[in-house]
């Protein structure tokens, strides 16, 4: 019998490194692949950018390929990449949501176009170095597990895979700790055992997303200056334009109203950002849309779940309801700050995703 082959999405990182000698010691036929996602060609552009896709990121995953004696390539990804990632970006930011691009690179690039064009050259599957596992359960569902490395896990940024794309998905890393996958990464010899791992968006490396978006887009009315208003619409001050604010944000905001103040709201269609205190920006309740559900085929029923509203959060009880065909309401046992338009909405079952939904509104 034939060996399975795998394709390995190879970020120059640590983590991607070792999942692709984790498989090839278990007797997987292994090819490594770097995605191109960059419009420019030049070096020194792909430097700047840097991330996971940059061009010291390709020249990394090129020698792990060479140390560990498996075939590697540069796939170009730069149309899906644009498409589905840059400019969902500034789309959301431009009304007045905080968008998570990682999600949408997972869903739409790292998976379903990679995971195509594996298909096409013959693999069965294809691996990355993201900390979870996936499970079939016993009715047949696909769903991922979170990792062994609680402090790693990132399946929050993953729970809008299909059942078609986890079923043909290794993660190999999940079982392990940071510390391990590190140690391994040593004992073999990999030069990028110690490199730092990623901090920020790889498309806005220095994390000034405002400035990422006027280079794209220009001056528009959404970019324009405009007024910070409490919830009763009185103006309080003049902000820079909407693209440089988020739900929640409390620093940067140039207001001296003698108590601290968030952001709350974020009205694009009257150029305004709507401030007010802690307590304001506490919802019981958060509403989703754009569903997707992982260990099982629907929700049918009210389910009390852990839930997570952004990658950070720590998570917290709801009850979670449908409340129309891709739409679902989450109650919190407890108050939750800055419920962001936006973000996601991840719930778990035990330690499965059940699935998830993209933020809509809080109450």
């Amino acid at each position: 019998m034939d060996k399975k082959k795998v394709v390995v999405g190879l970020s120059g990182g640590v983590d991607s490194s070792v999942a692709a000698w984790l498989l090839k010691e278990q007797g997987y036929d292994v090819t490594g692949v770097t995605m191109q996602i960059w419009e420019k060609e030049g070096e020194e552009a792909q430097e700047e950018q840097g991330g996971c896709c940059g061009f010291s990121a390709v020249e990394d995953a090129r020698r792990v390929a060479a140390s560990l004696g498996i075939p590697y390539y540069v796939m170009n990804f730069r149309e899906e990449f644009k498409a589905n990632v840059t400019d969902y970006f500034i789309d959301e930011y431009l009304h007045g949501r905080t968008p998570n691009p990682c999600i949408a690179c997972n869903r739409y690039v790292k998976w379903e176009s990679l995971l195509r064009r594996s298909m096409e050259i013959g693999a069965d599957y294809i691996a990355t170095g993201h900390y979870g596992r996936i499970d079939r359960l016993p009715g047949g569902r696909y769903a991922l597990r979170t990792s062994s490395n609680v402090a790693k896990d990132q399946t929050y940024a993953l729970y809008n895979l299909t059942q078609e794309q986890l079923a043909h998905t290794l993660m190999p890393v999940g079982e392990y700790t940071k510390e391990e996958i590190r140690k391994m990464a040593n004992d073999i010899g990999l030069r990028v055992a110690d490199k730092p791992d990623s901090q920020d968006i790889c498309f806005v490396p220095d994390g000034d997303y405002a400035s990422y978006i006027v280079r794209c887009v220009g001056t528009s009315r959404r970019i324009e200056p405009g007024n910070f208003v409490l919830s009763d619409g009185t103006v309080v001050g003049r902000h820079k334009g909407i693209i440089h604010y988020t739900v929640g944000q409390r620093k940067g905001l140039g207001l001296a109203l003698g108590h601290p103040v968030f952001v709350l709201e974020i009205r694009p269609e009257t150029n305004e950002v709507v401030i007010g205190t802690h307590e304001e920006s506490l919802a019981y309740e958060v509403r989703a849309n754009r569903v997707n559900f992982m260990s099982v085929e629907d929700l049918t029923e009210e389910r009390r779940v852990w839930a997570k509203i952004r990658y950070n959060h720590k998570g917290a009880w709801c009850r979670v309801c449908k409340t129309g065909a891709d739409e679902i309401r989450c109650v919190f046992e407890e108050p939750q700050r800055a419920v962001t338009p936006g973000q996601a909405v991840v719930l778990y079952d035990g330690e499965h995703v059940l699935g998830g939904g993209t933020i809509t509104g809080a109450a």
